[in-house]
């Protein structure tokens, strides 16, 4: 059994939509959203604190267990297919395994 991990900006509805997407298709048992890990270096006494460009969509981590090859394509086409529809950005890694 294969993992692919996606990592994705959107909100959290468009993640919710893509979890919906994957829970649905054929083949797929586990699908989990990854918690950010990640410590945000923002410091709120920074000249930059509140700038726009410091206010993008958030950032989201998903990984699927996917049974083989033809899942995992299968897969990856529908999530980009929905992601293209909502205008998001999706980063696809995969770990044979």
């Amino acid at each position: 059994m294969a993992m692919i991990k996606m990592r994705m900006t959107g909100s959290q509805d468009d993640i919710r939509m893509i979890s919906n997407l994957l829970q649905s298709l054929d083949g797929i048992e586990h699908v989990e959203e990854i918690g950010d890990l990640m410590p945000h270096m923002d410091d709120p006494d920074s000249s930059s604190a509140g700038l726009s460009d410091l206010s993008g969509p958030d950032m989201h981590e998903i990984e699927v267990d996917v049974p083989n090859a033809a899942t995992g394509r299968k897969l990856r086409e529908a999530v980009e297919t929905l992601a293209f529809d909502l205008d998001m950005l999706v980063e696809f890694e995969q770990d044979e395994g």
